[in-house]
């Protein structure tokens, strides 16, 4: 037998259903996919051809969906509560969060707020919950006259802060936002503090140089216990900063899903054994917070024509899972995350076919199945469904 490897890639946000408790977010009704679906522009043959559309929320989507999927899908509810990045890759990793990161809808306290300008020695405008790109179109002709720091939040766990690279250089501005993550913590600890650097002229572009600073998980997670065991976890985009490092043995960065696709590709040529955690961010940041249905079945349609190409360098003994962290609805009012159940598709050469999970009770099931293919102890969230999919001559 050859070594055992995992592909774990997230497709930011790909939402399918709402969560029995949706309502109590704001987010009745929503459905990410078929939300992209209504642009006319969605066109998914190979996620179609592994099961994709059998799962439950989705399923009522073509009429030519077999009674069975090809291969092994699911979808899972997410126990944690909240809807944010970091509350939902935590989960899928074994941590379940029995209180949600705290939200400044209002804005952050002004006693926090005077002490950050302090530090930071610069001005603070906005302070409020607004859009990333309106944001920067109502307070960046003043930042740039001022150089004063535009900070500002969403309906999400997050502190955002906006500059432009000409006023504050991109290094200066995560030094800044790590001042924030050392004073956002206890009761003011939200889950990301998030660089949004721009240029150009007004009404301003933002730059690929996006950056993100978390919470250090608060327990092990799965990537703890696979590398602690010896085996690789390589990370892709944005999941060494979700992760503050922690647990992860390699890591690159990337801007955008054609990177996060071709650094997996190279990640697939070498030779190791562990985890390959992919993070593919424009779902989310490019098209669902701006309300683009049609640039989001475009991404999706993309992301589906690269899929040969993944599932071409695929080992025997490899497994590809295929899943999401939380929704963001493109055609609701609201611009920001919405809380829905996530899929799954589960792929291997030496896997069970046919195989349809149902509706799972945690995204860390996830994270306690990969561990269980490991041949490791089960020491967080969730339940492994390994033997429900494994054929039994790997382990």
């Amino acid at each position: 037998m050859g070594k055992k490897r995992v592909f774990l890639i997230v497709m930011d946000s790909v939402g399918v259903g709402e969560l029995p408790d949706a309502a109590d977010y704001g987010d009745e009704g929503s459905n990410t996919v078929k939300a992209a679906a209504t642009s006319g522009f969605l066109d998914m043959p190979v996620m179609k051809s592994l099961g994709f559309f059998n799962i439950k929320g989705i399923d009522d989507m073509y009429d030519d969906i077999p009674l069975a999927p090809k291969y092994a899908v699911s979808r899972l509810a997410e126990r944690s509560k909240g809807k944010d990045t970091t509350t939902g890759h935590w989960e899928i990793s074994g941590i379940v969060s029995e209180k949600p990161m705290p939200v400044f809808s209002s804005g952050f306290p002004q006693d926090f707020i005077d002490e950050y300008s302090k530090r930071c020695g610069r001005g603070i405008l906005c302070n409020k919950a607004y859009s990333g790109t309106a944001v920067i179109a109502d307070y960046g002709r003043e930042h740039v006259e001022t150089g004063s720091l535009i900070v500002y939040t969403s309906a999400d766990s997050v502190f955002q802060i906006a500059a432009h690279e000409d006023v504050i250089p991109v290094e200066q501005l995560y030094e800044y936002c790590r001042i924030a993550r050392e004073m956002l913590q206890g009761d003011l600890g939200v889950g990301r503090v998030i660089a949004r650097p721009f240029d150009g002229e007004w009404p301003y572009k933002r730059t690929s140089h996006r950056h993100d600073f978390s919470l250090v998980p608060p327990k092990d997670t799965m990537l703890d216990v696979l590398s602690g065991n010896g085996f690789d976890v390589l990370s892709v985009g944005k999941i060494i900063d979700i992760f503050a490092q922690k647990g992860i043995t390699e890591h690159v960065r990337t801007e955008n899903n054609e990177q996060g696709i071709e650094r997996t590709l190279e990640y697939m040529d070498r030779d190791f054994e562990g985890l390959v955690f992919t993070n593919l961010v424009d779902f989310d940041m490019v098209y669902g917070h701006r309300n683009d249905a049609e640039g989001y079945a475009k991404a999706l349609s993309y992301f589906d024509s690269r899929l040969p190409e993944i599932l071409g360098k695929l080992r025997d003994d490899d497994i590809l899972m295929i899943t999401a962290d939380h929704g963001c609805d493109p055609v609701t009012p609201s611009t920001d995350h919405s809380r829905e159940y996530i899929p799954l598709v589960v792929y291997g050469k030496k896997l069970k076919t046919g195989v349809n999970l149902g509706t799972r009770s945690s995204f860390a099931d996830i994270g306690a199945t990969i561990l269980d293919y490991f041949g490791q102890k089960i020491t967080i969230a969730g339940e492994s469904f390994l033997k429900e999919i494994l054929n039994g001559e790997i382990l």
